[in-house]
């Protein structure tokens, strides 16, 4: 697969807060809405005038970029020069779509949204702070569909302090219901300074269990691949074919642009990430001064390592380093990794065999810090490496 390039641009509007949330959105910025879209616009202009080349993909996200009136959104994704056939999704949460909103995204050229459902609960959605009624998100799903939307996700999150097993799997069904292309499911991560930790630091909510989450994360699993979805990242499930290919090329270290306030770049081996608040990217744009905060550049052995651990998250697995092998080998013995054969694999005419690779199972999904420190550790990446993943 040829290496492809990414557009993220963050839309850092809502109407609610929900009370997990610790990212990069405001629900009081309403009058900057027109300022920001045109912020983002030039900044995409400048950007095009030092080169860029066509998007991969190109991912909405926030926030809540349904919010925004679909001819705003349209404007932006005008912008961006695209590959044939390039992948758009945009995240919507369900209670703010209309069919008119998916049939505009549809004429813009959006082949996929992202819908917030996240439960299928009402108890544990209001724990959660959501307040979309459980009904709108098939109802969101199938107005996708008759506006000619290709691929529909859901993202749902699991192990939420209330939520019982009966809970999780009434979700998961409901999810399945709906017919999704691919699925999300995150562990609930409590953040500092937001109304879910001020509950659990008071003591009127239970702090979430690892054990039960991991319990949650196997059932997913189990479930999701009993109907024909297969993990290709931690989180992330998809029919054949359905993976998202947006952030397939971050897992994979590929580069892609983020517009927007708070959002992140990674081009030629330099991360940075844009100014926080709206305001000040807006007058930062305005102003002609560029829309960075900060920035680093990895050396060639950060970088490697940071391939090694991304791509482990992938069910394609990372390529292991000599050195590892033993380390590769008493994690395979433990049951949390396995070793690819590289015989298996295409190489090219006159390309060595590439090293083996090593691959999380089940269980070694839900330990995957500890595994990847423990092959970093035994000089598992392999700087050099120049065959893609996708190529396996």
């Amino acid at each position: 697969m040829p290496v492809g390039f990414g557009v993220y641009v963050h839309i850092p509007f809502c109407a609610h807060r929900c009370d997990y949330c610790d990212f990069a959105t405001w629900t009081d910025r309403g009058h900057l809405v027109e300022a920001y879209v045109a912020a983002c616009r030039t900044d995409l202009a400048r950007r095009r005038d030092v080169g860029l080349p066509p998007a991969t993909s190109v991912f909405f996200g926030g926030g809540t970029p349904s919010l925004l009136r679909p001819e705003l959104l349209a404007g932006i994704l005008a912008d961006i020069e695209r590959v044939p056939g390039a992948e758009v999704t945009v995240e919507c949460n369900p209670e703010t779509v209309t069919p008119g909103t998916f049939a505009a995204y549809r004429a813009a050229g959006v082949n996929r949204v992202s819908i917030g459902m996240q439960s299928a609960s009402p108890r544990v959605l209001a724990i959660l702070g959501r307040r979309h009624d459980p009904a709108s998100v098939p109802r969101a799903v199938r107005w996708a569909r008759e506006a000619g939307i290709a691929r529909v996700n859901l993202d749902l999150i699991y192990g939420t302090p209330g939520e019982t097993a009966q809970d999780w799997r009434a979700t998961l069904a409901a999810a399945l219901a709906c017919g999704p292309d691919h699925l999300s499911a995150y562990a609930l991560s409590v953040e500092a300074g937001t109304p879910l930790a001020r509950r659990v630091r008071d003591g009127t909510l239970a702090a979430v269990d690892p054990d039960t989450a991991a319990e949650r994360y196997e059932v997913a699993d189990e479930v999701l691949e009993a109907a024909g979805m297969r993990w290709y990242e931690i989180s992330s499930w998809a029919h054949p074919g359905a993976e998202c290919r947006h952030n397939l090329g971050v897992w994979l270290a590929e580069p892609y642009l983020g517009v927007g306030c708070a959002a992140h770049s990674f081009l030629g081996g330099r991360r940075s990430w844009n100014r926080r608040r709206p305001e000040d990217y807006i007058d930062a744009v305005a102003a002609g001064a560029g829309s960075e905060a900060g920035f680093e550049t990895l050396d060639a052995t950060a970088a490697a390592e940071e391939r090694f651990a991304l791509a482990l998250r992938t069910r394609w697995g990372a390529p292991l380093g000599d050195t590892a092998g033993a380390e590769a080998a008493r994690l395979a013995e433990n049951g949390l990794v396995t070793l690819q054969d590289p015989g298996r694999r295409r190489t090219g005419a006159g390309n060595p065999t590439p090293p083996t690779r090593v691959v999380l199972t089940r269980r070694g999904r839900l330990l995957a810090n500890e595994v990847t420190l423990r092959l970093l550790a035994a000089g598992a990446a392999v700087p050099d490496l120049a065959l893609h993943p996708l190529d396996c």
